[in-house]
């Protein structure tokens, strides 16, 4: 495993307490795991996400990851509709590991309510919250 240190934490990002980041894209956002997440869950064989159309609260499970060590929920960090998945990762769920940000993304959603974007963190207090 990576240390702190040597983890890809973009600065344009918002990070969630579960690991989840999220991108604004004006009245939409790209959703999906942060290279700390990817890092401790080990190679990822197996991504599940929703349908296109399915709404989620803030909080929701909205998929799960599998890696040959475990499976793992994840978590809407802000609420919104589903309006597009990265269907690559069906064939290649290693794209989360490789670039868990660029290839790796999982879902693209219509923000129900950006003032929700104000709970998640930026860059340094998630780095913060890493370290413990």
């Amino acid at each position: 495993m990576k240390e702190i240190n040597e983890l890809n934490i973009e600065d344009n990002l918002l990070y969630a307490e579960d690991h989840e980041w999220v991108k604004q894209e004006g009245e939409n956002a790209v959703i999906g795991i942060s290279d700390y997440a990817q890092d401790r869950l080990g190679d990822l064989v197996f991504v599940e996400l929703p349908e296109i159309g399915s709404v989620f609260d803030k909080g929701d499970e909205f998929g799960s990851i599998e890696s040959v060590k475990a499976v793992s929920d994840l978590y809407m960090p802000i609420g919104g509709e589903i309006i597009e998945i990265n269907e690559s990762l069906a064939d290649t769920p290693e794209n989360v590991n490789n670039s868990p940000y660029e290839k790796g993304w999982m879902i693209k959603i219509k923000i129900m309510d950006s003032a929700q974007l104000k709970s998640l963190m930026d860059k340094d207090t998630y780095i913060k919250q890493l370290e413990g």
